[in-house]
């Protein structure tokens, strides 16, 4: 088993510019470019947020993969699973019933539409899709590490053992 590596937010470096959550939600999309993101239905979501922290301070949230993952033993469908050091989230099974969300300490586990066919017709009866978790996976799979933390100017978010 490998280390475990996790996002670490230097807080006095963000001012807020949000490079990191558009870098995330073009990771996270079909054609991993920007402009090709912009006109993908649903439009990707970003897997962290930048919050006030204080009045003039910004702070990017994001998943800190918990060793004892409340999250992952609050899912009663199993959606949760932890590959190596990861916490992933499988977005067919999650059902969009949100006790991940409320057992998460960080509050990062969002929800967001989930476009599947045959999931929203099972589910819902219609076409309006349901809601399904999502959160931060470290850009699973992506050699050079997440996208926040390469596109971050100001240096404020490193991918660290």
């Amino acid at each position: 088993m490998s280390q475990p590596k996790e996002i670490f937010v230097k807080t006095d470096r963000c001012v807020g510019c949000l490079s990191c959550t558009m870098a995330c939600a073009v990771e996270h999309s079909e054609s991993k470019t920007l402009f090709g993101a912009i006109g993908e239905t649903p439009v990707p979501k970003s897997r962290l947020y930048v919050e006030w922290a204080a009045p003039d301070k910004k702070v990017p949230l994001v998943c800190r993969h918990c060793e004892d993952a409340p999250c992952l033993n609050a899912c009663t469908k199993k959606a949760i699973s932890r590959d190596d050091h990861q916490v992933i989230i499988d977005e067919k099974k999650c059902m969009g019933c949100k006790d991940c969300m409320m057992a998460c300490p960080f509050g990062v586990i969002m929800m967001a539409p989930v476009y599947d066919k045959a999931r929203v017709l099972c589910q819902t009866g219609t076409k309006e899709p349901v809601k399904g978790a999502f959160k931060c996976d470290l850009c699973a799979g992506r050699a050079e590490g997440p996208a926040c933390v390469a596109v971050c100017p100001h240096e404020a978010l490193r991918f660290v053992d």
